[in-house]
């Protein structure tokens, strides 16, 4: 079995390959520079991963992998557009840099150029594997609309909340899982299991993300503490309280979203006071612990050598512990 770090580079070198015409300019140029910002290429190098579980060549599994690396970004590039996002990975974002039609249009092209990629699958396995993608594109799609709507809305319960959080960042871990695995030859209820561990292990980071956000250690986490709360973000958190909050601490947490101008530090502090007073800390961590042990669930019922599911339970404890 390779490494995840020897996956992820294998997906970078390959990224890195990629080229698209020179003209025009300002259809291909934006590809061409969100693709080289960076980032974990975590997606991919899980399809890798998958092939690899199943004795699969990783070669034949790098074009798909390409293709939800390029989706992947796709989606970011139309996302900062509509967060009016300055910055991604700590460079300009490409609306900013050109326009927003640029990077509209840009992005329709990088989704028809990532089924390009998918398409250079094995032709028997080319429908299963399209249906596997269209499922978790149109996925990802509701994912953001339903996150967009949340914004406005007062009253998100926690089932609606997991639900928008499962489509739109578990069901591509899940996707990526599954189609790795097919072309490395895996029937499909196996197929179908490892995708579910992908799945309820993307649900569990989600969470444990949302716990980081206002308990981690900032030179753990890699980002500011509070930022969810500062944002006004509806985070597992944020719902819990509302949903457990007595009428005074409904009220203070309504204040504290409706204010305008704010001290950022003092704000964090008396959220953060109100979440304690409450233990949603303790039930943020209860639920991400349920999908961590349905990951599980799905790993054991998998038809794979021990050593191979020793290796994706190392994956999944390796990725739930960034500890605060």
């Amino acid at each position: 079995m390779k490494k995840l770090e020897d996956l992820q580079a294998i997906i970078g070198e390959a990224v890195s390959k990629l080229s698209y015409p020179l003209y025009p300019a300002a259809l291909y140029g934006p590809i061409s520079y969100i693709l080289s910002l960076g980032g974990k290429r975590m997606r991919p190098a899980l399809l890798l991963m998958a092939c690899d579980l199943f004795g699969g060549d990783i070669d034949a599994a790098i074009s798909p992998a390409l293709a939800i690396e390029v989706f992947h970004n796709f989606t970011l590039m139309h996302d900062d557009i509509m967060d009016n996002a300055p910055l991604r990975r700590g460079h300009t974002t490409v609306h900013e840099r050109w326009n927003k039609n640029a990077a509209i249009l840009s992005g329709d092209v990088m989704l028809i150029e990532g089924y390009k990629l998918m398409m250079q699958v094995e032709d028997r396995l080319l429908r299963p594997i399209l249906d596997i993608f269209n499922n978790t594109a149109v996925g990802v799609c509701e994912g953001q609309q339903l996150d967009m709507e949340f914004e406005n809305l007062s009253n998100v319960n926690i089932d609606e909340y997991l639900e928008m959080i499962r489509l739109k960042t578990a069901v591509v871990l899940g996707g990526a899982l599954k189609i790795g695995a097919l072309i490395g030859g895996a029937d499909i209820k196996d197929a179908d299991l490892l995708s579910s561990f992908g799945e309820h292990l993307g649900l569990a980071f989600q969470l444990q993300d949302d716990i980081l956000d206002v308990y981690g250690d900032p030179e753990k986490f890699g980002k500011q503490v509070g930022g969810d709360i500062i944002s006004n973000k509806k985070t597992y958190l944020l719902i819990k309280a509302l949903e457990l909050a007595n009428d005074e601490q409904t009220n203070k947490l309504n204040n504290w979203i409706d204010l305008k101008h704010f001290d950022n530090t003092e704000k964090v502090s008396a959220v953060t006071a109100i979440y304690n007073s409450l233990n949603v800390r303790q039930y943020a961590e209860d639920a991400m612990q349920n999908y961590a042990d349905k990951a599980f669930d799905a790993l054991d019922a998998i038809n794979l050598p021990e050593d191979h599911k020793q290796y994706l339970r190392d994956f999944a404890d390796g990725l739930l512990v960034r500890e605060s």
